[in-house]
């Protein structure tokens, strides 16, 4: 006869398989043995059997492999012969309380299984809801299934989990006035669309490269207009289609666009600073830079505003851009710091130092010139 203290139950779910198999076998010992088969032993073995239950590592793999509740079911028809045939009350009460225990596995077992297979439909039902927000176009709404798209279209991960795009843009219906432009220190000028709540921040926003000179000058390699699959909207991109969209045909007429727009290999050759600068697009879009109004990125809002767009993304960009570019931006600073610790105002042009900066002001409609370099001088107290 086998034991209850015979048997280990591992903590494992691994090991659980072998022990709930050794339990089962030690009930069935126990109930077919010839002459009086022992109540409490079988007591202590569903006792155990509860205790693993209880822990909920039972799959219903496990619960197949070892057939436990048919072991169970027909445990609970010998435990009610036994008792019938019992020869004092307290066994037969005994025998009642391997009946009862049974029968309360048994329900847990069925739990378990019904849990379980809930689990499953809802995993499945997810996977398949994710599966079809993966493939149609427009925003995700969950950071999993934006993930999903950023790793099918092979995109850098520069944030993992990826930052959601901005919620859904909104186009305002009319127009502005196109900038206007300094003759003194060639600074651009911008008037507000509806929304004025964020006023304050114009009289900071003052590029002073137009669209159309940041294309001319030589930037983003000569890539940034290339054919792209967007994770923000989940479509692809014809250069063509774009450059129509987000530039005026007199921008970039006399462009070689193969060369200079729409290229799919970085050339610095292209860049007037000749150096290469700037993220990948999966950069940006796993950052949450990207909005679904202008999935190229803040040149192409820079572009559609410069032509008085105004939309829902204006602030936030404008934001980017004052922390990038504006009078304390940092590429602006660390570029004129770099300027004044050379030599002083006079050096404001020579493109030695610091090409990848200017590079990359270039690109956010930018240029270091000797009035932006005295601003800057006065306001950090140095000449």
């Amino acid at each position: 006869m086998t034991s209850t203290s015979s048997i280990a139950v591992g903590n494992n779910s691994k090991s659980l398989v072998p022990d709930i198999n050794n339990i089962g076998e030690a009930l069935t010992k126990i109930i077919l043995k010839d002459g009086s088969p022992s109540p409490s032993q079988c007591i202590d073995l569903l006792t155990e059997l509860t205790s693993i239950s209880a822990d909920k590592k039972i799959t219903i793999s496990i619960l197949e492999e070892t057939m436990i509740g048919k072991k169970l079911t027909k445990g609970i028809k010998s435990f009610k012969r036994h008792k019938r045939s019992a020869e004092s009350t307290t066994e037969s009460n005994e025998w009642q309380t391997c009946i009862t225990e049974a029968e309360k596995l048994i329900i847990t077992l069925k739990q378990i299984v019904s849990i379980e297979q809930d689990q499953k439909k809802k995993a499945a039902k997810k996977s398949t809801l994710s599966q079809v927000e993966t493939s149609e176009s427009g925003l995700t709404k969950s950071v999993a299934t934006y993930k999903t798209r950023l790793v099918s279209q092979k995109k850098e991960m520069y944030k993992d989990p990826p930052v959601l795009p901005p919620a859904t843009i909104v186009i305002e219906e009319d127009y502005v006035a196109m900038p206007k432009r300094s003759k003194s220190t060639g600074e651009l000028s911008f008037t507000a669309g509806n929304d004025d709540s964020f006023i304050d921040l114009f009289k900071d926003f003052k590029p002073n490269r137009s669209p159309e000179e940041v294309l001319r000058f030589g930037s983003f390699g000569g890539t940034y207009f290339r054919s792209i699959v967007s994770a923000v909207t989940n479509i692809k991109y014809k250069p063509s289609d774009v450059l129509k969209d987000s530039v005026k045909p007199q921008w970039i007429k006399g462009l070689d666009a193969r060369k200079n727009l729409t290229s799919s290999t970085y050339s610095i050759a292209v860049n007037k600073f000749q150096v290469k600068c700037g993220g990948s697009l999966g950069m940006w879009e796993s950052s949450g830079w990207i909005s679904d109004s202008d999935p190229y990125g803040w040149f192409q809002w820079y572009c559609r505003f410069y032509q008085g767009r105004r939309c829902a993304d204006d602030k936030r960009q404008i934001g980017r851009w004052l922390k990038s570019a504006g009078p304390k931006g940092r590429f602006r600073s660390q570029l004129c710091n770099k300027i004044l610790a050379a030599g002083g105002v006079k050096h404001f042009a020579d493109v030695k130092i610091s090409p990848v900066i200017r590079q990359t002001l270039l690109h956010w409609g930018l240029e270091i010139t000797e009035d932006i370099l005295r601003k800057h001088a006065k306001r950090v107290g140095k000449r």
